[in-house]
């Protein structure tokens, strides 16, 4: 006679509940990149169906479980028909590393595919569009990121769809860990007050404050239009 402990019980109940809540399809763009795949991981967990859009040559960096489609990120027709209706899409893809050497690919890359994924997404009736834009504190040196992340925000509006933005400035994390040494500049200008609002209005976040903050998107219900700051995101 096989024994049945209560942590089985349990064990087989939460199996059944999480069977049992329904979860949209989450359509997504950078997923094989530095957010993305990390944050595919957390959602399979969760047991969200994960689709995957990448170029072809690519398919195998996306995490084990999601679904891959292969398409040109900047052609909406090659992917639109792969968007499941009343999914959340989620738009990472972008310049990697961004900088002011850079300014030439903000447009051909960063626009350009959220034009694309917008486009699509309307056309597939997402429930909502996530999009990762950058915080938009006045800056000399990222002026043209700025302004091309806020033409992208512009142009999902225009969609009609629900939109929802994060702003971060600078996310820490594997890789990404030079700005620590700006830690001295930030505390002191905790201390100035003519500097402390600068400071927190480029404020570092961490890889885990993003990927929470992301998490809480998916889950939140939808809404016209949802904008986490830095300072909304450094609280998860």
């Amino acid at each position: 006679m096989s024994h049945i402990t209560t942590d089985t019980i349990n064990k087989s109940e939460a199996s059944i509940e999480n069977r049992s809540v329904h979860r949209p399809s989450i359509f997504i763009t950078g997923g094989s990149g530095y957010i993305g795949t990390r944050l595919i991981r957390r959602l399979l967990v969760k047991n969200y169906h994960v689709i995957a859009l990448v170029r072809k040559g690519s398919e195998h960096k996306i995490p084990t479980g999601a679904e891959v489609i292969v398409g040109n990120p900047f052609d909406a027709k090659t992917f639109t028909a792969s968007i499941p209706a009343h999914s959340i899409f989620i738009q990472l893809l972008g310049v990697s590393h961004p900088s002011p050497k850079k300014a030439h690919l903000f447009k051909e890359i960063d626009l350009k595919s959220v034009k694309a994924s917008a486009e699509a997404a309307s056309k597939a009736a997402v429930s909502k569009f996530i999009y990762v834009s950058v915080a938009m504190a006045p800056s000399n040196l990222m002026k043209t990121y700025q302004e091309v992340r806020k033409q992208g925000e512009e142009f999902c509006l225009q969609q009609k769809f629900n939109c929802t933005f994060l702003r971060p400035w600078y996310v820490l994390g594997p890789g990404h860990w030079w700005p620590i040494l700006l830690f001295p500049f930030y505390g002191l200008a905790e201390l100035v007050p003519s500097w402390r609002r600068k400071a927190r209005d480029k404020a570092l976040v961490t890889i885990n404050q993003m990927l929470r903050t992301l998490i809480k998107a998916v889950e939140e219900e939808p809404l016209a239009c949802t904008i986490f700051e830095i300072k909304d995101i450094r609280m998860r």
